[in-house]
């Protein structure tokens, strides 16, 4: 079956179906991972989003349970130049994600670099492209978007009852592989609500703010609880953890021309002088800040990577420590972390 993607400036990109039928509406973006296909659509962070692979060959590996990283698919649409393998695209069609194989992907990625990732439909099927514009035009832009409450979980739940340190993972847009590094390290995890009470979290040894989907700054709720308990318990912030500790902390954040997305990006720690490549996931970042307590910054454009806040028993990464996907070099962050709190 034939489709299409049309972005929001009236550019569109053909291709075939070969996921689920109908369309789809978010903001494209696009991930430079060469492997990863999985838990990158499984990501919680990618809701409300169409991802474009720049690998040019997408499913050669298959699909395993265990690999996701969350109960289902949270990119709307998936957008390949080839799709590999009938396990893949059936796994698409299963769980209702639009997916379109045969797009210039490099056409695309270039023309997103150069205009910035903005809004767009994927078509599966009839439609009309002055329709699908028209839907497209009628969606809000992710700026000012507060997508956590989507995706976080309804209860609290035990993901690893045992452990030398009780950590609470507030849940924006959580990925199980950083579950999984925290009980590696040797905590005892429980995953929170993103509106827990201040007071309920600081009877934790220490508090882990996740990664999630959206615009940071509009989640002043989440912001205020964060700067209630600055002080009171060691925190830990990861992607939009990061963002939402800089905003509690009187920084500010700001939205990417089209966001960090891969497995391949080099950071550099300021205090050790070593460059770390890593996994991220983001369309908004830390506007700079002193650099006592900026620790780390990318080497693609030199936005803050890392925040340390000694005094306030705080600190953050904006790369993906746990690697789901990606290289292991942020792997001791999360278990440095734990055996601190011990």
């Amino acid at each position: 079956m034939s489709g299409f993607l049309a972005l929001e400036d009236g550019t569109v990109f053909r291709g075939d179906s070969v996921g689920a039928e109908g369309f789809a509406l978010g903001e494209a973006v696009f991930a430079t991972a060469m492997t990863g296909y999985q838990e990158l659509v499984t990501d919680p962070s990618y809701e409300e989003q169409l991802l474009c692979f720049t690998s040019p060959m997408v499913g050669n590996y298959g699909v395993a349970a265990g690999r996701a990283e969350s109960r289902r698919p949270h990119a709307k649409a998936v957008l390949m130049r080839e799709a590999r393998g009938p396990a893949w695209t059936d796994w698409l069609h299963t769980h209702g994600v639009v997916a379109l194989t045969g797009l210039d992907t490099r056409s695309l990625v270039i023309h997103l670099r150069e205009r910035g990732s903005m809004r767009a439909i994927a078509v599966s099927g009839g439609s009309s492209v002055d329709e699908a514009l028209e839907a497209v035009r009628a969606q809000p832009p992710m700026s000012g978007r507060a997508l956590v409450a989507q995706v976080s979980t309804p209860e609290p739940w035990v993901f690893a009852a045992e452990g030398r340190a009780r950590v609470a993972v507030v849940d924006y847009g959580c990925k199980r592989s950083i579950l999984r590094r925290l009980a590696a390290g040797g905590a005892a995890v429980t995953v929170v609500p993103h509106d827990t009470a201040a007071d309920e979290l600081a009877a934790y040894d220490g508090v882990v703010c996740s990664n999630g989907p959206g615009d940071p700054e509009p989640l002043r709720d989440e912001v205020a609880i964060l700067r209630e308990l600055l002080g009171r318990v060691p925190i830990l912030g990861i992607c939009l953890g990061h963002q939402l500790l800089a905003l509690a902390t009187g920084l500010q954040t700001y939205k990417l021309p089209f966001g960090h997305r891969g497995a391949n990006h080099p950071v550099l720690d300021r205090r050790s002088g070593r460059v770390l490549v890593t996994s991220q996931n983001h369309g908004f970042a830390v506007a700079p800040s002193d650099e006592r307590e900026a620790t780390a910054v990318s080497l693609y454009d030199g936005t803050v990577e890392a925040l340390d806040f000694p005094e306030l028993r705080a600190s953050s990464a904006q790369f993906h420590p746990e690697a789901g996907p990606g290289p292991h070099d942020g792997w001791p962050l999360i278990s440095e972390w734990v055996e601190s709190l011990a």
